[in-house]
């Protein structure tokens, strides 16, 4: 929207006005009467303000990529605010958690608490989650509101909830056994909250690749059929016995589920030794069939899963582009002026903005992004630098100001006499890490040595003193402050290592010499810190560093499956412990009941369950049931665990195991395996982005760029800015008085998320003059759509 006033010519008056009103910001900033309304200057200042807040939002949510649609009246753009507040997500998430935990507490229980009180505890997380939806509602517009089948998937689920508590409540009244049919329901909750759009686009990943999965599974399993017909015709007839002595290959359902184990090579080579041994050229059948399955059908499988899952991802990608694009345009339009021909963002509304958006980071971090953005320092910042700001704020800078050893101010002739800059040029020096990596070496040969032998006990004591001396060494080197910044992580993982060894190692000893005292568990802490400092080496090796770095940023993305996976295996959890529980018990090692040789059931009185001593994978809890999903997604030996389900209850149970198998193993490690290729290779070896670019030229033409080899080698001191330490000056002084003195480098050279690298690669494909759709179109688009002017989508399945 354009400016009302932004092109008109004042009276010498007003100039000279609008010149004592500029001089008073400087010192005082205020809100400055807005141009766009003509009212009075206090409705004004109001007006202003609204567009501000609501600017705010719009660069808020395409910082952290968010899309949900808002009112902008003043009250619904505050409770949107209050919404995003990570107090309230934080609130929204222990209750998420609190009402998944209650498993534990329920029959069958772990720990058992009253119905009553479980009952309580879950109304009051569905109080929340109304709570929490009845918040959203106050901020979304209505029509989105009820067209989004997230809530109508909150609303239910806590409807049908409140009507299973009732009625389980009822027949407990009565003494009569109910099911708990709506506990499955719980992770709609995790899934369905706004917070948790990444397990939602990962479930949409899956729903996405079924339709082409699909066609794979129904020809895998055709083939499946198919040779278990053959195994059928070539070894029924032959009275064929399997190591249990039970008939070899007779019942045809009983085939299919064996060749269907097969695949997963679990019960290979068993299942095909009694045809083996029969005859040597009937391990050509099931050769065959394990290199068509196996290794042809799974590997289909993964690339089916990897390339749908890049095609939507890339829609989804691209999605979020166009919606960071077009709410960085709304929140322009909102603020601009008209300057000459062009239209632009004022200065001081553009800080008073960035305050909104970020107001932890430094006034000098923020004159710093103002400088990127106003690159010819004309007061303003054009459209185009405007749109890039999401960008800018994502990029972690550290503020560095210049200091001195505190040896070097208290001591200076010693500091700086010969003898000690010798020891500091040879701390420095890249032969001082290798010879600490050679004793690290030597050291794990001791640690893998015989402890009881008195030279290796002492040969510890000596590799602690050393790893003592390297750490007073390095802060005798470098300025302490410097040595323990945020970002050295290695500098702190060593010497909490060594200062916890150091303390076990003493206390230890200490004891042992008092008193006949030997703790086991101090002997194991001091083993554990021990092997712990090995992982040093990887810190020396720089591919070591690059692939270790790649594997902790991608790290937080790598948690979205494991929502996706909670979720799955809480819901099988459920189903089993209603299908399962009491079937199989176990006994402690000591007992002498007869029943304990088969797991508390008769049926399993000779099974290879009850011989390999399964007992313990059992749905009795939800403890035991994720222990044993976590079994299955192994693999290994699932088949034995799903045939002694099916001897307790019926042959049925089998699908059961085979559903599983199917969602988690053929799918979901499929796609999890995807993304971790997807997120290692554009995070391993994706270049600095543009904007990052851009930070760092205008760093480097300031010339308050720092290497970080600089900082290490203690020439500069890393003081970290806050908002109470806030080394800039005052907001309305000139810039280079705000950066005198200061150095700054970038804290990281990657973004927060895979999803905001991806973002980048495909952004680059929209031309900066286009605008894209509506945010309506926007939030209505499908992989299909095409728009004019803008990339074509990929077509989805």
């Amino acid at each position: 929207m354009e400016a009302a006033g932004g092109s008109r010519e004042g009276s010498p008056k007003e100039e000279e006005e609008e010149e004592e009103k500029k001089e008073k910001e400087e010192t005082e900033p205020t809100p400055t009467p807005t141009p766009r309304i003509p009212v009075s200057a206090a409705m004004g200042d109001a007006a202003q303000q609204e567009g501000l807040l609501q600017a705010a939002a719009y660069v808020y949510d395409a910082q952290y990529n968010r899309n949900i649609p808002f009112e902008t009246s003043p009250k619904a753009i505050r409770l949107y605010y209050l919404y995003n507040h990570w107090s309230m997500q934080a609130a929204t998430y222990f209750f998420i958690f609190v009402d998944l935990a209650l498993a534990l507490f329920e029959e069958p229980a772990v720990y058992l608490l009253p119905f009553l009180v479980t009952s309580l505890v879950e109304v009051l997380c569905l109080l929340v989650f109304f709570g929490r939806l009845v918040h959203f509602a106050q901020v979304t517009p209505r029509n989105v509101f009820w067209k989004d089948t997230k809530n109508i998937c909150i609303m239910i689920s806590i409807l049908v909830t409140l009507i299973d508590l009732i009625v389980y409540g009822a027949l407990r009244i009565s003494a009569i056994r109910g099911i708990r049919w709506s506990r499955p329901l719980r992770p709609v909750f995790l899934i369905n909250f706004a917070e948790s759009r990444q397990i939602r686009r990962a479930f949409r990943s899956i729903r996405n690749t079924l339709p082409e999965i699909t066609y794979v599974f129904l020809l895998f399993m055709f083939s499946v059929l198919m040779f278990s017909l053959m195994a059928l015709k070539l070894f029924g007839d032959r009275n064929l016995k399997t190591v249990e002595g039970s008939p070899y290959f007779t019942n045809y359902l009983e085939i299919v589920f064996n060749m269907y184990v097969l695949v997963t090579t679990a019960n290979s080579p068993d299942v095909m030794m009694p045809a083996y041994d029969f005859s040597w050229w009937y391990c050509l059948f099931f050769i065959v069939y394990v290199i068509i399955n196996t290794y042809i059908f799974m590997s289909v499988f993964l690339a089916v899963v990897y390339n749908n899952y890049r095609k939507h991802l890339k829609n989804e990608i691209r999605k979020l582009a166009y919606m960071k694009r077009r709410k960085m345009i709304e929140a322009f339009n909102l603020l601009k002026v008209k300057e000459g021909a062009e239209f632009v963002v004022k200065e001081d509304q553009w800080k008073r903005l960035v305050k909104l958006v970020a107001p932890d980071i430094s006034t000098s971090h923020r004159e710093l992004l103002l400088r990127i953005s106003d690159e010819e320092q004309k007061g303003c910042v054009d459209k185009k630098s405007f749109i890039r700001l999401a960008d800018l704020l994502n990029i972690q800078v550290i503020t560095i100001k210049l200091h001195s050893h505190p040896l070097d101010i208290w001591f200076p002739h010693v500091y700086n006499s010969t003898p000690s800059l010798f020891i500091r040029s040879m701390v420095r020096h890249k032969g001082f890490v290798w010879m600490y990596d050679i004793i690290i070496l030597i050291n794990a040969v001791f640690i893998a040595l015989d402890e009881k032998n008195p030279y290796i006990s002492y040969a510890e004591w000596v590799f602690l003193c050393l790893y003592i001396v390297e750490i007073l060494l390095k802060l005798y080197t470098y300025e302490p402050r410097t040595f323990f910044a945020r970002n050295q992580f290695w500098n702190w993982f060593d010497t909490s290592i060594i200062i916890a060894a150091l303390i076990a190692t003493v206390l230890n000893t200490t004891l042992r010499s008092v008193t006949i005292y030997n703790s086991q568990q101090v002997l194991d802490i001091v083993f554990i810190l021990r092997v712990l400092r090995l992982i040093r080496i990887i810190d020396s090796i720089q591919r070591f560093r690059v692939i270790m770095n790649t594997l902790i940023n991608i790290m937080p993305t790598m948690l979205t499956f494991g929502g996706l996976v909670l979720v799955v295996y809480y819901i099988f959890s459920i189903v089993g412990m209603e299908i399962f529980q009491g079937k199989v018990k176990f006994f402690a090692g000591n007992t002498t009941t007869q029943h304990a040789l088969y797991c508390g059931n008769p049926a399993l009185k000779d099974s290879t369950f009850a011989r390999a001593k399964y007992c313990k994978n059992n749905f009795n809890n939800i403890a035991s049931s994720f222990i044993v999903l976590m079994e299955l997604t192994v693999v290994n030996q699932w088949h034995v665990i799903a045939s002694g389900f099916a001897l307790v209850t019926h042959q049925a149970a089998k699908l059961y195991f085979i559903i599983f198998h199917i969602v988690i193993v053929i799918m979901i490690v499929n796609i999890f395996i995807a993304f971790i290729l997807e997120a290692f290779f554009v995070e391993y070896s994706l270049e600095k982005s543009e904007v990052e670019t851009a930070i760092e030229k205008k760093i480097q033409e300031l010339g308050v760029g720092i290497q970080e080899d600089e900082l290490l080698d203690g020439k500069l001191l890393d003081n970290m800015e806050t908002s109470e330490n806030d080394l800039g000056g005052e907001e309305g002084t000139a810039t280079k008085k705000k950066l005198k003195g200061l150095m700054f480098k970038i804290a990281s050279k990657r973004y927060r998320t895979v999803d905001a690298l991806l973002q980048r690669m495909f952004e680059a494909e929209i031309p900066p003059e286009e605008e894209g759709p509506s945010l309506d179109q926007i939030l209505n688009l499908s992989p299909d759509d095409a728009y004019p002017k803008a990339p074509v989508f990929d077509n989805a399945a």
